[in-house]
C-alpha cells in the first residue's frame, strides 16, 4: 500500500517520489517505471480517434490513483484518488486516511481546517466540499439533504455516523471543473532544455534553411533561487555539431547509424569509404526534434520534429515539438487570381486539410516501425508524403505524427517519393532520402 502526503494545489507523493501537478507526461511515466514492483499494473487510457479532445489518462487500479494530463500540451491538471481504501494519505505528516484511520467528515475538516459550505450534487448523490486546490466527494442520500441546508453541518446521519470520503481530486486553482495544469514546475526542469515554440526558417525560393527555437530552461537569480530562464537559438542546415552542441547543449542521446543496407548501391570507393564512418543523430527528447549530421562532412542535414501522439509507436519517447510554418497553396489557383494563400502549419493540423491546399506525393509510402528486439507494432503503420523538401508523416487518425525537412542543397526537392528495396527515394533525383532507420517500407 502507498504512503503518500497530500500537497494541495502542488502535488501527491512521498520522500523518494513525487506526482507534480504540471509535470510532463514522460516524466510521471518515469518515476511509474522507476518504482517496478510497488506500483503495479499500470494502464494508459487515450481515444485514438480524437487524441486532442480527450484527456490522457493513467490509471493505477490496485493503488486507487488516476493521473489526468491534458491531450494538448501533455502535463498533469488532476490527481484522482478514487479507491480511498487502497492508499494511506497523509497531510502536514498526519494521516487523515489509512486502515486506522476513515475519512470522515470530521477527519478532514480536522486535517483541514474550515472552509465554505459544501456543494451537493443531487445527480450523483455525492457531498462535495472544496479547499483550494484539493476537494473531497461524500456519497450522501438525497433523503439527508435538506433545500435550506447551507453546509455540512445541516446533514442528519443516523446513529451518529458521518459518511466517508469515496473521492478525492488534486488540482490547481479553485475550480476543479475549470481547472487546466499549471506551466511545467521548476522541480520538473531536471537541468533539462525544454521547447516553447519552434518556427521553421523557410527561404523565398521554397526550401528550408533551419529551425528558430524558443527555448527556456532552469536559471538562478542573485539570490540563487532557481527561476524560469527564457532564451532563443537557431539551428541552420551546414551547422557543425560543435555548433549545435554550443547553441542546445548536449542532446539527450547520441544515435550512430552503424548499419546502411543501401551501401550495395554505391561505388566500391563510397562503400569503403562509409565503412569507416556513419551519419549521426542528435536526439533531443525534451525539445521532440532529432538532428542529423552528415558522416563525411559532420554537417547538419536533417530535422525531424515529432508530435508525440498517443497510438503512435514512438509514444512518451519526446515531447511534443511545437513547431508551426507557413507553406504557399498550390491549388485553387483560378479561383484566387493572385498570389496563393498560405497553409498554416502546426503539430495540431490535420493532414487532409494542408493537402487540399498542397500537392503533396500522390503515391504515399507506408511506414512499418518495429524495434531490433521486437518486430511486432500494435499501432499499425503511417504514412510518408513528399512535398518539396519536407516529409510529412501522418497517422491513420489523420494527425500528423512526424516532419521531416532535409537539406535541398544536398537533395534537391521533389514532390514525388518511390519505395525502392525498402527505403524512400527521389524520383527525378534518384537520391535515397537519408536517415530512415529501423523501418520497413511498403508501397501501396
Amino acid at each position: 500500500m502507498l504512503d503518500l502526503e497530500v500537497i494541495p494545489d502542488i502535488s501527491l507523493g512521498c520522500d523518494n517520489w513525487e506526482f507534480v501537478l504540471g509535470m510532463h507526461f514522460s516524466q510521471a511515466i518515469a518515476i511509474i517505471q522507476s518504482q517496478v514492483g510497488v506500483i503495479k499494473n499500470v494502464q494508459v487510457l487515450y481515444s485514438e480517434t480524437s487524441p486532442l479532445g480527450v484527456d490522457n489518462i493513467i490509471n493505477l487500479p490496485q493503488d486507487g490513483i488516476r493521473l489526468i494530463f491534458d491531450p494538448v500540451v501533455q502535463r498533469l491538471k488532476i490527481i484522482e484518488v478514487f479507491n480511498m481504501k487502497l492508499i494511506k494519505l497523509k497531510y502536514g505528516s498526519v494521516y487523515f486516511n489509512s486502515p486506522e484511520v476513515l475519512p470522515s467528515i470530521e477527519q478532514i475538516e480536522h486535517s483541514f481546517g474550515a472552509t465554505h459550505p459544501g456543494v451537493y450534487d443531487q445527480a450523483k448523490q455525492l457531498f462535495a466540499l472544496h479547499f483550494r486546490g484539493l476537494s473531497f466527494y461524500f456519497p450522501v442520500d438525497s433523503k439527508l439533504h435538506s433545500r435550506n441546508s447551507h453546509g455540512l453541518g445541516s446533514l442528519v446521519f443516523l446513529n451518529g455516523a458521518s459518511p466517508v470520503v469515496s473521492k478525492m481530486a488534486l488540482y490547481s486553482g479553485n475550480n476543479l471543473s475549470d481547472c487546466k495544469p499549471p506551466q511545467l514546475p521548476l522541480s520538473c526542469y531536471n537541468r533539462q532544455i525544454h521547447l516553447e515554440s519552434a518556427v521553421v526558417l523557410r527561404n523565398a525560393n521554397g526550401t528550408t534553411r533551419g529551425l528558430k527555437l524558443q527555448l527556456f530552461t532552469e536559471g538562478s537569480s542573485r539570490a540563487l533561487e532557481p527561476r524560469r530562464q527564457c532564451f532563443t537559438r537557431e539551428v541552420i542546415f551546414g551547422d557543425s555539431c560543435q555548433d549545435v552542441a554550443m547553441a542546445l547543449g548536449a542532446p539527450n542521446a547520441i544515435f550512430f547509424k552503424s548499419e546502411d543496407k543501401m551501401k550495395i548501391h554505391s561505388s566500391n570507393v563510397y562503400r569503403q569509404a562509409q565503412s569507416k564512418r556513419s551519419d549521426v543523430f542528435f536526439n533531443y527528447f525534451t525539445l521532440g526534434i532529432d538532428i542529423l549530421f552528415d558522416a563525411r562532412t559532420q554537417q547538419c542535414k536533417k530535422f525531424i520534429l515529432h508530435t508525440n501522439y498517443p497510438g503512435h509507436f514512438n509514444f512518451n519517447m519526446y515531447h511534443r515539438c511545437e513547431f508551426h510554418f507557413q507553406l504557399k497553396a498550390d491549388r485553387d489557383r483560378e479561383r484566387i487570381m493572385a498570389s496563393p494563400t498560405s497553409v498554416p502549419i502546426s503539430a495540431y493540423s490535420k493532414w487532409d486539410e494542408i493537402s487540399a491546399l498542397l500537392l503533396p506525393s500522390e503515391r504515399p509510402v507506408v511506414l512499418h516501425r518495429a524495434s531490433s528486439t521486437n518486430t511486432a507494432n500494435p499501432f499499425g503503420s503511417t504514412f510518408c508524403y513528399g512535398y518539396q523538401d519536407i516529409i510529412f508523416e501522418v497517422m491513420p487518425n489523420n494527425h500528423i505524427a512526424s516532419v521531416t525537412l532535409y537539406n535541398s542543397n544536398i537533395y534537391p526537392h521533389s514532390n514525388t517519393l518511390e519505395m525502392r528495396d525498402n527505403h524512400l527515394w527521389h524520383s527525378t533525383t534518384n537520391n535515397k532520402v537519408p536517415g530512415l532507420q529501423d523501418i520497413r517500407l511498403t508501397a501501396v
